[in-house]
């Protein structure tokens, strides 16, 4: 049985006063996509001539906004999309705002602290304040992690389907960073449903010895959330039942990062 094509809402319809506006818009659809799409599946969802949609695929694959996968049949977005779409959270204007949130968070448990996203397969590292204390891991802005060692991660995988998850980490390699990491996914699959159930994540030194992390999801009005804020701490100071503690700090950063995003990316109704 063919799967249903993807609802796509009023305001990302394929139109635009000009042919840089329409791709525009295609790519918006583009951007919505959790797995591989084809010619012949946009011509279905979107009713556009093929010879069409052909020609515009054909102009973003050039500028490598996407790429072929699979069979050469069977595409995806491109690098240079996903950089464009990182460059943007890591140089958002509303990073000031983000920034000042983190700084009372890391007054307030007395840890290093840190917001994240969803990169692929990895964690990205958006921003993050250093604790004053002299023992600590310093981990800069634009570092990137391996999803499955990681609270962030674990966090980001929840919001997936399980085929999206296979799909996402078929060929990645669960390197083995500490004698903690999970290594199969088969246990990565258990960590995860007990992520979702708790609501929170820890990565109890499963990427780097001695570092201990607890982390939770920014609420996001669109549904779906791509960032993360998380606390981190060496183990000296910070044991897994201790993190709790820091559990209602950390989830009123989170809403307060998430009032941020809503304030600067309104939801506009459809007229």
């Amino acid at each position: 049985m063919a799967a249903r094509p993807q609802q796509i809402s009023s305001e990302l319809k394929i139109d635009g006063n000009t042919p840089t506006m329409r791709l525009f818009a295609l790519l918006e659809v583009i951007a919505q996509k959790d797995q591989y799409f084809s010619l012949q599946s946009l011509v279905d969802e979107l009713g556009l001539p093929k010879p069409t949609l052909h020609r515009m695929l054909q102009q973003l694959e050039g500028a490598g906004m996407i790429q072929r996968d699979g069979d050469g049949r069977q595409y995806s977005t491109g690098l240079r999309l996903r950089r464009m779409a990182e460059n943007l959270l890591l140089n958002n204007t509303v990073h000031g705002a983000r920034h000042s949130v983190l700084r009372q968070l890391v007054e307030e448990v007395g840890e290093s602290c840190n917001i994240t996203t969803c990169s692929g397969d990895e964690v990205l590292y958006l921003d993050r304040v250093e604790t004053l204390a002299p023992l600590r891991f310093y981990l800069h802005p634009g570092s990137r992690v391996p999803l499955h060692c990681s609270a962030s991660g674990k966090l980001f995988l929840t919001q997936m389907a399980p085929s999206q998850r296979r799909r996402l980490l078929a060929h990645v390699v669960f390197q083995k960073f500490t004698e903690k990491t999970i290594t199969s996914m088969e246990k990565l699959e258990f960590e995860v449903e007990r992520v979702r159930r708790d609501g929170y994540a820890i990565d109890d030194e499963e990427f780097l010895p001695g570092l201990l992390c607890v982390a939770v999801l920014v609420p996001s009005t669109q549904g779906k959330s791509n960032m993360a804020v998380a606390i981190q701490a060496p183990i000296m100071r910070m044991t897994a039942e201790k993190s709790l503690q820091c559990l209602p700090a950390l989830q009123r950063a989170a809403q307060a990062l998430a009032e941020i995003e809503s304030a600067n990316h309104p939801i506009i109704e459809p007229t």
